[in-house]
């Protein structure tokens, strides 16, 4: 049964719902730009004349202060029809695109192949309402959410390029991982048939089987080695993929194929290659974003987003007084929550923390579990995907309500996908995505690393509790620090990242327990700085046939001036074994 677009049980419930909003819309946005004013920015005090902004500040206080006043009354009347409607508001609303036709949504890969690639994206925008978003050094919110947006699909719409190296010294060409190899993707799988399409590729008597693959999206780039290159004695050292602006054959606004860094040093001890990319991964299959509380932000993401993503759930959340074991106080604002995907989305369930503090009080955080059809493999069977979204309690000193949180999470998870699990489909995969608060470096930290929720989710920048892989980058900025030269273009972001003695000034440092200061990083050890963003994988909940191997995980600094978190994504391969999917 598919999903209904509209939060309300009836248009006659929604038109209500509509009205009380019309009445208190003005006075909210009135306060907005109240405080608004009082809070520049610290790209706009360095463009602002000092006097020109205390006479900003004078008349805008006067001028917002008596507006305020003038359309509180009617707020109230607005109030007290539109808080007993939140009773019967789901807590979601639905965006769907209508494909121009079914197979646009369908992955083939499986069906053809037995094997598909899927990528997933994790970000926190920041887009609270604008007066609050300065807090973080963050402002003009509706004009960011437009932007972010056409960064995303700017981003994602372009093909995807894989490389290659040429290894003379190896005799032949280097032999990368099958994780890097080609995939099958449809040619009309979602935002892809919109691109040009790529040459079309020569026939491969190496492969395995002799199913027909349907055209890809994928480039591969040779890059030929150099015959003088002496060979390093030196353990290998991470190694990052690029992406950078260029202008090439007249192209313009287009960017580059990522630098090769590979190595045959690259995927030893189990080790996933990296991408710090200025651009969101190639054709992003689920995207997951936290802090899209604005709700006129919600909906601009969403119309900038549609093109790609057919299937987008926003306005997360539950609003006003809930019944009791649900949510602790009164919600002004929503989750946050907000999960766009290429693929139908078949159920979606939202669960509210019902415990919270401080400024987190005001908001209904939770997670937002979905569920969703990828296609059929070889005999007609159903493949979902399930994909979960959360954002966990900020305050850095209360570590024991995010342990609660995450035992939340692992409870609710696994009773949505009881619930919804059906004996004719096989699962391909099973993955959550969000702002977890936490890291894994902080001595502050350390009841969350040893969560058991990571006994159940794997994840690929983690080498075990309290330590990283060498190779990770802090996910968190430093909010003074966003508008300086070195971080506020994705290109400047994307060079800082890479350099170690500069990411230490822009990425926020660990935090000691209670205050003690401690040495970091550990000697011989690479600063990392604080990784809260996560995309975590679980491969015990999908089907017993289908095996995982991690394709890429990519720091994306796209959105460089425009959000205080760097993004993150995840490319994962997925192979169904054909003879367990033949039984």
């Amino acid at each position: 049964m598919a999903l209904q677009e509209s939060p309300f049980p009836n248009d006659f419930v929604a038109g209500l719902h509509a009205v009380g909003w019309a009445f208190i819309f003005p006075c909210f946005w009135f306060l907005d730009c109240l405080i608004a004013v009082w809070k520049p920015t610290t790209l706009e005090q360095k463009k602002q004349d000092c006097f020109l902004f205390g006479l900003k500040v004078f008349f805008g206080t006067i001028i917002f202060f008596i507006l305020f006043l003038t359309a509180a009354p009617f707020a109230l009347l607005g109030f007290l029809l539109w808080a007993p409607l939140q009773a019967c508001r789901r807590p979601f609303c639905y965006h769907r695109t209508t494909p121009s036709s079914p197979e646009v949504e369908i992955h083939r890969g499986f069906e053809l192949v037995g094997k598909a690639s899927f990528s997933f994206a994790t970000a926190n925008l920041c887009l609270l309402p604008d007066s609050l978003a300065r807090f973080n050094n963050l402002g003009h919110t509706q004009h960011r959410a437009t932007t972010v947006g056409q960064r995303i699909v700017q981003g994602v719409s372009r093909p995807h390029i894989r490389i290659f190296v040429d290894s003379p010294s190896s005799c032949g060409t280097l032999s990368p991982s099958s994780s890097i190899l080609p995939t099958v993707n449809s040619a009309t799988y979602g935002a892809t048939e919109r691109q040009a399409q790529p040459p079309a590729s020569h026939d491969s008597d190496t492969a395995k089987g002799q199913a027909s693959i349907p055209k890809s999206h994928s480039r591969v780039v040779c890059v030929p080695c150099d015959d003088t290159e002496q060979p390093s004695t030196e353990s290998p050292s991470p190694l990052y993929n690029s992406n950078e602006n260029f202008n090439q054959q007249g192209r313009t606004g287009h960017r580059s194929a990522p630098r090769a860094l590979f190595s045959q040093g690259l995927r030893q001890q189990d080790d996933a290659p990296v991408e710090v990319s200025s651009l969101f991964p190639a054709n992003v299959d689920i995207l997951c974003l936290q802090e899209v509380f604005d709700k006129r932000a919600a909906w601009k993401l969403t119309q900038a987003l549609r093109p790609l993503f057919g299937h987008i759930l926003y306005d997360v959340g539950v609003y006003a007084c809930q019944p009791p074991c649900t949510c602790s106080s009164f919600k002004f604002i929503n989750s946050g929550l907000f999960l766009a995907s290429r693929f139908p989305v078949l159920e979606a369930q939202y669960h509210c923390f019902p415990s919270s503090s401080g400024e987190d009080a005001l908001a209904s955080k939770g997670l937002l579990s979905a569920k969703v059809l990828i296609g059929k493999n070889k005999k007609q069977k159903k493949l979902v995907g399930y994909v979960n979204c959360t954002h966990l309690h900020a305050p850095e000193d209360d570590a024991e309500m995010r342990c609660d949180q995450m035992n939340m999470v692992t409870k609710w998870i696994g009773d949505f996908q009881a619930a919804n699990r059906q004996p004719d489909e096989d699962v391909v995969f099973d993955v959550l995505c969000g702002d977890l608060n936490f890291d894994n470096c902080s001595p502050n930290d350390t009841l969350e690393q040893n969560q058991c929720l990571f006994n159940e989710y794997r994840d690929p920048c983690r080498a075990g509790p309290g330590k990283e892989k060498p190779w990770v980058i802090g996910t968190l900025l430093e909010q003074p620090k966003l508008y300086e030269d070195d971080v506020n273009t994705p290109e400047n972001l994307q060079r800082t990242l890479e350099t170690e003695e500069l990411r230490k000034h822009y990425i926020s440092p660990p935090v000691p327990e209670d205050g003690h200061p401690f040495d970091y990083p550990e000697p011989g050890q690479p600063w990392i700085g604080r990784r809260i963003d996560y995309i975590l994988y679980r491969e015990s909940s999908i089907s017993k046939q289908c095996g995982t191997e991690i394709e890429e995980v990519t720091f994306i600094t796209q959105l460089a001036g425009l959000a205080d978190h760097i993004p993150v994504g995840l490319r994962l391969n997925v192979t169904m074994d054909s003879d367990c999917a033949d039984e």
